[in-house]
């Protein structure tokens, strides 16, 4: 079962993961007041199971309140990839030096979970596989150990050079691991998973799939 990126946030949230608040909104006046008790500029994004929403209009940058309220105005109701939006999420905008990938998958063929990261964020993995495969690492969990800290930290080396940046993306991924089996996901992925200017490591972005015998 798919399940919208401000659910997942919630589920990484609740495990740790530094990500960024946010509220869902369903008319354009709940994206407005949302807006204003933020404060600043905001993105509204549209909450759709489908990939591509920001090349299909469905994430927008908005610099006022009243910005917000458009832009919700113009995204709930349409249609993207067959797909009607009927919310929103809003949340604050952050300054971006870096985006990478970071994500965890049920691999059928090793019966194993997966790990794949990539300084290639903010794209889909699929894109970055097919044109850039050397650009993505990957290691395969042991699930009677689970992600041991020697592990991601080889797979956060891979993302950052500084030694800050690679303890907290370290802990993000055993944070990540540990939300995708206690939740029983298939899938769950941070993209982008940002540095800041000050230096932060944030997923503002996340998508999990939950396995469908697992949904009790």
């Amino acid at each position: 079962m798919n399940i919208h990126e401000y659910q997942a946030k919630e589920i990484l949230r609740r495990y740790g993961i530094p990500v960024p608040p946010g509220e869902v909104a369903t008319t354009p006046e709940e994206a407005e007041s949302i807006a204003r008790s933020l404060g600043g500029t905001v993105v509204v994004k549209a909450q759709v199971h489908a990939g591509g929403r920001g090349k299909a209009g469905g994430v927008k940058l908005a610099a006022t309140p009243e910005e917000a309220r458009a832009h919700a105005e113009r995204i709930l109701g349409m249609e993207i990839k067959g797909l009607k939006v009927e919310k929103v999420l809003v949340t604050p905008a952050e300054e971006i030096t870096s985006e990478s990938y970071v994500g965890v998958i049920v691999d059928r063929a090793s019966k194993r979970p997966v790990f794949m990261v990539s300084r290639e964020g903010g794209v889909d993995i699929e894109e970055v596989a097919a044109t850039k495969p050397e650009a993505i690492r990957k290691l395969t969990v042991d699930p009677r150990y689970g992600l041991l800290p020697h592990q991601a930290y080889w797979l956060a080396v891979e993302l950052y050079r500084d030694p800050a940046q690679q303890k907290a993306c370290a802990l993000i991924l055993r944070q990540l691991y540990t939300a995708f089996v206690e939740s029983g996901a298939s899938l769950a992925e941070i993209n982008p998973l940002i540095t800041t200017p000050t230096g932060e490591v944030k997923a503002i972005d996340a998508k999990m799939n939950i396995d469908d015998n697992e949904l009790f």
